[in-house]
């Protein structure tokens, strides 16, 4: 089998989606530069879009070979979907967000309309508690409610799943070992608590539980007020951890 120079870059890459949260394109550039040695995926969230739209997220393309995880969480009516999952084909993101509890005809409507995207279904969010969780009105606890939100999706052509640590084994159990399952919500041990994730597990228990990636923010670029080089050897030494 023939592997070409990008996939080997990538084989060798940990499996870290950085979450890119700045209201600067430029710091966001420098922070892909720093670490893209050791990120698979780079998740570019709806602040950043909203901000710097298409351009932007070419101008993070353009200076990395890693994946683009486009986070926009779209949740509205199938027609509506499918006309915004068709807005951003353009940009082949390799992860597209939609909320499961949109519905099998939600998901696949943003299913047909970018086909080269694993369109990724967003279960319970990992800020939610199980009090959260109830009074918003789900029948189920989290974990009862994640599993059903992740059948539903995958049966509607998921290619991913969004889940907290909690829920990976769960999950993987009700869907099988093909679809993607991406997880938030996860903290080096040697981090400080203090951000909006609720339940949450480390980088390394999140993948040996059965999550493919794992998606950490602050854990990392926090280090860019020490300059790049202290990003990049945040970056590699939580990476280490995970190749």
């Amino acid at each position: 089998m023939h592997i070409d120079r990008k996939q080997s870059r990538q084989m060798s890459k940990a499996p870290i989606v950085l979450a890119v949260d700045t209201p600067e394109l430029v710091t966001a550039i420098e922070w892909v530069k720093a670490t893209q040695d050791y990120i698979s995926v780079y998740k570019l969230g709806l602040e950043f879009f909203l901000t710097f739209g298409s351009e932007g997220v070419k101008a993070i393309k353009g200076v990395t070979d890693s994946d683009i995880f486009l986070d926009l969480k779209l949740h509205d009516i199938p027609h509506t979907v499918s006309g915004a999952a068709k807005a951003v084909s353009n940009l082949a993101p390799r992860y597209l967000t939609v909320h499961a509890s949109g519905g099998a005809a939600m998901i696949k409507a943003a299913v047909d309309a970018s086909p080269k995207t694993h369109v990724t279904g967003v279960t319970i969010l990992t800020s939610l508690s199980e009090e959260d969780v109830s009074e918003i009105g789900y029948g189920k606890n989290s974990l009862d409610s994640a599993v059903g939100l992740a059948r539903i999706a995958v049966a509607a052509g998921a290619g991913a799943i969004v889940c907290s640590p909690l829920e990976i084994a769960a999950i993987r159990k009700a869907v099988g070992p093909t679809p993607i399952i991406i997880t938030p919500g996860v903290r080096p041990a040697d981090s400080a608590a203090g951000d909006d994730q609720v339940r949450t597990m480390t980088p390394k228990g999140a993948i040996s539980t059965g999550a493919n990636l794992v998606v950490i923010g602050r854990p990392i670029t926090q280090s860019w007020s020490a300059g790049a080089e202290a990003m990049r050897d945040r970056a590699a030494q939580i990476a280490s951890e995970l190749i």
